[in-house]
């Protein structure tokens, strides 16, 4: 996959049954590239919350956060995003080439398979379906790009929260992988999956 061209912060349309004032309208949603000086301090404690465990960066300090979103943007199959939620970072996208990163040689790739990952900000006062949201919002960005067909996730195989999160989004298990990091639920969301759940 070669590097999307950059989003511009514009709101994504909201869809029929929600209203803008609503945590759950993805209008209110916009996305910006990761800037890793700048950053890195809030990524940093984002990644080493307790909540963030299968992030697998509990232990990296703010430098390691840096360096490692400085290796994402200089790289050629990989995106990292901040996500902003009425202008204000909420979450971190990352997008990637599954057959080139992460997942190569793992599984079967097919032409318009986009890997994606993402991890909600800690909330001091959680908002109820907030995280739902933003599921459905990294979704609708992804396939904004017609060049996408399906998007490929590999969270933790233990990560039970998020295999049910993904199922509302349309995602459907296909295996159980190993990964140089975890064990893993692979899993598919095909544009028309993702489109019957909206």
């Amino acid at each position: 996959m070669t590097a999307a061209p950059t989003p511009t912060p514009t709101p994504t349309p909201v869809p029929a049954g929600h209203s803008a004032g609503s945590p759950a309208a993805p209008g209110r949603f916009t996305f910006r590239p990761v800037d890793p000086p700048a950053d890195a301090a809030l990524l940093h404690r984002w990644v080493t919350h307790p909540k963030a465990v299968f992030w697998l960066m509990g232990d990296a300090n703010r430098y390691d956060v840096e360096r490692a979103y400085t290796d994402i943007a200089q790289a050629p199959h990989q995106d990292a995003f901040i996500g902003l939620y009425d202008g204000s970072p909420a979450f971190l996208m990352e997008r990637y080439d599954p057959a080139r990163v992460e997942l190569a040689g793992l599984y079967p790739a097919e032409p318009g398979d986009v890997g994606m990952h993402f991890l909600v900000a800690p909330a001091e006062q959680p908002v109820h379906g907030f995280t739902r949201a933003v599921i459905r919002a990294v979704m609708t960005e992804l396939f904004a790009d017609p060049a996408t067909r399906r998007v490929v996730v590999e969270p933790d195989v233990r990560n039970t929260a998020v295999h049910a999160l993904n199922r509302t989004v349309g995602f459907e298990p296909a295996a159980r992988i190993t990964t140089p990091h975890k064990v893993a639920l692979l899993s598919f969301c095909t544009r028309a999956r993702f489109e019957a759940t909206r």
